[in-house]
C-alpha cells in the first residue's frame, strides 16, 4: 500500500556500540532522548549502546506513577535516586554491576509493518541467541519479558519518535532482592519471608544460570551482536553529551518530570 514504511534488515545499516564510563542515572535518562533523535536525524548511524551506572536508582517508566511504585523514602534513606524514562514498562531497581543495561536505538523501518509483540521479541533475538550460546535457555514472554527457566531474565521497553525506535532492556544479573523490594512497592505486602526468598531466586538468574562474571555475557552479547549484523566501535560526542545536560536541567531533573504521573 503507498504510505507505507517498507522494512528495512538489520545488515542494511552500519551499526555502531558506544560502551562507555559509567554515568549518573539523569545522564542515561538524558542520553535515550539525545541519541534516539540523533539517529532520526540522521545524524548518527543506529547504534547498541551498552550502559554502566555510577550510582544505585530506581527506574519507572514514562506512564507509572511515581507515588505507587516507589517508597520514596526508603530510596532516600538508602541513597537511590529515582529517575523517570521517556519509554513504557515497569520499574527497574539498580545497582552498579548488578544489571546489564543496553538501548538499541534504529530506524523505525527496521520494524515496519510489525506488532508491538513481534518487534519486542525481533529486536531482542541477538540476546536470546547470545543467552543460548552460554547454556541458558531463554524465550520472549509477550509482551516485553526475556524469561528461562529459571524465572525472568528481564523486560524490554520501547519509544517511538520521528522515525526512530528506541528499544531499552534491563536484565537481571545478582540484584539484592531485599533492598529492591524496600524501594519498590510490588505487592511486598502480600509477600512472607519466604516470598522474598522466592524473589531473589528469580532476580539473579544470569549469575546463578551462568556462573560467568557479567562482563563475559556482555562480551558475548556484544559479539553475538556483531555476529549478526556487524558493529563498529563509536562514542558519545561532546555535542551528544551537552544535549544531555541541557536536557537533565530542562527536563529530567526536575520535579515536575519525575512527578509526571504522580
Amino acid at each position: 500500500m503507498s504510505g507505507e514504511t517498507k522494512r528495512s534488515e538489520w545488515a542494511d545499516h552500519d551499526w555502531q556500540l558506544i560502551h562507555d564510563a559509567p554515568q549518573m542515572p539523569l545522564q542515561h535518562m538524558a542520553l535515550d532522548q539525545v541519541l534516539l533523535e540523533e539517529v532520526a536525524a540522521g545524524r548518527r548511524a543506529p547504534t547498541l549502546r551498552i550502559w554502566e551506572w555510577a550510582a544505585p536508582a530506581v527506574v519507572i517508566g514514562i506512564f507509572q506513577s511515581l507515588r505507587n511504585e516507589v517508597d520514596a523514602a526508603a530510596a532516600g534513606q538508602l541513597g537511590i535516586q529515582v529517575v523517570r524514562r521517556i519509554s513504557g514498562g515497569g520499574a527497574m531497581f539498580i545497582e552498579p554491576g548488578n544489571t546489564i543495561t543496553y538501548s538499541i536505538y534504529a530506524p523505525e523501518s527496521l520494524v515496519a509493518g510489525m506488532s508491538f509483540r513481534d518487534a519486542y521479541a525481533y529486536m531482542d533475538a541477538f540476546v536470546l541467541e547470545a543467552l543460548g550460546e552460554l547454556g541458558i535457555k531463554a524465550w520472549y514472554q509477550p509482551l516485553n519479558d526475556i524469561t528461562s527457566e529459571g524465572g525472568k531474565i528481564g523486560g524490554a521497553a520501547q519509544a517511538r519518535r520521528g522515525g526512530a525506535v528506541l528499544h531499552h532492556v534491563t536484565m537481571a544479573y545478582d540484584i539484592d532482592a531485599v533492598k529492591m523490594l524496600q524501594v519498590l512497592r510490588i505487592g511486598r505486602e502480600k509477600l512472607s519471608d519466604k516470598g522474598i526468598q522466592s524473589v531473589a531466586k528469580r532476580v539473579d538468574p544470569l549469575h546463578s544460570q551462568t556462573g560467568l562474571p557479567r562482563e563475559t555475557i556482555i562480551s558475548r552479547m556484544v559479539d553475538t551482536f556483531r555476529r549478526r549484523n556487524g558493529l563498529s566501535p563509536s562514542a558519545l560526542s561532546p555535542t551528544e553529551l551537552a544535549a544531555a545536560e541541557r536536557l537533565i536541567g530542562e527536563k529530567f531533573g526536575t520535579e515536575a518530570w519525575l512527578a509526571k504521573v504522580p
